[in-house]
């Protein structure tokens, strides 16, 4: 369904319990050549996916948008930015999982790092290339091979990443995407040949694959839902975090776990901040997602701009005020313009839950301890951002937020070199980095004793 346009574009018939239960057994014997492959071998194919990215960005870029409403030139930047993720670990795998030599008394001790096997990826379609490449780069890359049950209304995004590994040359049995319903995500939990999950998407659907992978003994990798605080002290450059502040809340729509969600703001300069926020995001243009001119697009459903709206609703009959008007453009649009609430209180589900599309609660604070207070009174942990003319400041309450990742001066982001993940209700584990492709690898240790002694004459 283009959410722009309400039309269906394909339909598609999901993959039969048989399928499926092949495509297991097909990427579980892949995984037996897979894992005798040389990190050279490995990075051959990856490094041809990062061409391929490249040279068809806007090809995938308009699949993108089509399926899930991503403003083109925002879903070309997304592909773009996979490309980036398997040349990073085609070039660093081998160094992140060489052998560790560890000081001990044996005759020599050290850690291996060894795939597990299958890994089965659970993804959402908010971005729908981006998401899903960083975890298939560094499993790959460390030896495991794939499963990806994509979110159901983006199954184009899923079959054109199949279509890339294929096209660059990798085995065929070492990714398949399994065009199945949540329903049946948990036979393939259980199935013995996948050995682990990882997870981008809601609380519920995080606490589902949890249980059922806990209760299989699997490892797991959640990141889940963010309500991230944006803080603004009193010394902060204003025009940049304004700037800023409307960069974050408004992208991909608003439908981002990292996108900024609580605007905490330090009263003295509250209003002047709220002011030059209000400008900026009331200056943005909507429209076909396909054009150039086009700012943000739709939301992804018509029924998630359905549940923000409720969310907006229930807020203002509770005592928020809005700051800027927009919302919904009818009741069979998926359009949704941005708004700004302010006087938001604890019990508003603008305070309380996350808001997922181009809402922003602004939440006033006495000072910085209170800031910080009211950012870590969530549920979530995810990231945050700091803004503040003083660099040391910066970081001194960068590590006081509760928070997988926070960013001092700057927009919240993920890239390839840093880790991501969230605590608290934001889930576990983390992706990217050194330490995203070492979440799915068996962490040996091995340890060499004397051998016996060799004697003269035997």
């Amino acid at each position: 369904m283009n959410p722009a346009t309400n039309e269906v574009v394909k339909t598609f018939e999901p993959h039969t319990a048989e399928e499926v239960k092949q495509k297991i057994e097909a990427v579980d014997k892949g995984f037996q050549k897979w894992r005798q492959t040389t990190f050279a071998e490995r990075a051959k194919p990856m490094q041809k996916c990062a061409n391929i990215l490249e040279n068809d960005a806007e090809k995938y870029g308009r699949i993108i948008s089509l399926e899930m409403g991503k403003p083109l030139k925002d879903g070309i930047a997304e592909v773009k930015k996979c490309a980036l993720a398997c040349r990073y670990y085609a070039e660093n795998a081998e160094d992140f999982l060489k052998d560790e030599e560890v000081e001990t008394k044996a005759e020599r001790s050290l850690i291996a790092y060894q795939p597990l096997g299958v890994i089965l990826a659970v993804m959402p379609w908010n971005f729908p290339f981006w998401q899903v490449f960083r975890f298939l780069a560094p499993a790959l890359m460390a030896g495991n091979t794939g499963l990806l049950k994509h979110a159901s209304n983006v199954p184009q995004c899923a079959l054109a990443i199949e279509e890339i590994v294929r096209k660059a040359g990798f085995p065929d049995d070492v990714f398949y995407t399994l065009l199945i319903g949540s329903k049946e995500v948990n036979a393939v939990i259980e199935h013995v040949a996948v050995k682990a999950v990882t997870l981008t998407g809601s609380e519920a659907a995080g606490a589902n694959v949890a249980s059922v992978a806990g209760k299989e003994i699997k490892k797991t990798v959640l990141e889940l839902g963010g309500s991230d605080p944006f803080i603004v002290l009193e010394d902060a450059d204003l025009e940049l975090a304004a700037e800023n502040a409307v960069k974050s809340r408004m992208v991909n729509t608003g439908q981002s776990c990292i996108a900024a969600k609580r605007f905490i703001v330090v009263e003295s300069i509250a209003d002047a901040f709220l002011e030059k926020m209000k400008e900026k995001m009331a200056s943005l243009k909507t429209g076909d997602p396909l054009q150039d001119n086009c700012d943000y697009g739709p939301m992804a459903r018509v029924d998630l701009a359905e549940e923000l709206e409720e969310q907006v609703k229930k807020s203002v009959a509770k005592g928020a005020e809005i700051v800027l008007d927009g919302g919904r453009e009818g009741k069979d649009s998926a359009y949704f313009k941005p708004m700004i609430l302010k006087n938001v209180k604890p019990g508003m589900p603008a305070y309380d839950e996350e808001m997922f599309g181009p809402v922003a609660a602004v939440i006033v604070a006495n000072d910085e301890a209170e800031a910080i207070r009211i950012a870590n009174d969530s549920r979530f942990g995810l990231a945050g951002s700091v803004w503040t003319n003083d660099q040391e400041r910066g970081l001194k309450v960068a590590r006081q937020v509760e928070s997988g990742a926070v960013f001092v001066n700057a927009m919240v982001a993920s890239t390839p070199e840093m880790p991501f993940g969230g605590i608290k209700k934001s889930g576990y584990g983390r992706e990217l980095s050194y330490v995203g492709i070492r979440e799915f690898v068996n962490q040996k240790s091995i340890w060499v004793g004397p051998g016996p002694s060799n004697k003269q004459g035997d």
